[in-house]
């Protein structure tokens, strides 16, 4: 296996003394993990951070044995990581498509969309305008794994939040049955941070 492709990292898990193993989306070959050597060391912490657009260079030498990955940075979420919202936001889409798409499965869809949705967090100055791009990916994910679920036309910042709350026993349900407690709290953190904008 050979594979050189653009890719949204999702999550990056250690592994040894400074490696990681890193959960990539690509468009074509969808979720890829590999090991990435020197994942935690000086150079390459800034780079496997979730949400950052990456160049990989990901290698096996056959389809059973975990892939390694070079990677070189195209793109940082880093200075958006400290402002609280910002962060709550990628942390918990990063987390919710890492921990629901199975591995080396296209999903072209899901692809194009979060891109477009981590540049809205990072590019736009307030929530209230990514908050609906934001319900819609997760109706997506919803579509696209075989839970229905339509697209919504969404007026303002309240409908939105109602979207929100009415998608999260699907996702619960259907999404994250299996999985850890922790990928939902972080979507739980972002919601009561969205909250305070209404209040």
């Amino acid at each position: 296996m050979h594979l050189a492709a653009s890719a949204i990292l999702l999550a990056a898990r250690s592994h040894g003394e400074t490696g990681v193993i890193a959960r990539m989306l690509t468009e074509q070959n969808g979720v890829v993990a590999a090991y990435v050597a020197g994942g935690r060391g000086r150079q390459l912490r800034p780079v496997v951070i979730p949400g950052n657009i990456v160049a990989a260079d990901i290698r096996a030498k056959s389809d059973s044995q975990l892939p390694f990955a070079r990677l070189e940075l195209v793109t940082s979420r880093g200075p958006w990581l400290g402002e609280p919202l910002p962060a709550a936001a990628i942390n918990w889409v990063c987390a919710l498509t890492a921990s629901t798409l199975p591995e080396r499965n296209a999903y072209p869809n899901i692809h194009t969309a979060l891109g477009g949705l981590l540049d809205a967090i990072c590019v736009c100055g307030a929530a209230r305008e990514w908050v609906a791009a934001l319900a819609n990916y997760e109706t997506l994910l919803l579509r696209e794994l075989g839970y229905g679920g339509q697209q919504h036309e969404i007026g303002g910042l309240e409908q939105a939040l109602e979207i929100l709350d009415q998608l999260e026993p699907q996702i619960a349900r259907y999404l994250l049955a299996d999985r850890q407690a922790d990928v939902l709290a972080a979507r739980t953190l972002l919601r009561q941070k969205l909250a305070r904008m209404v209040e």
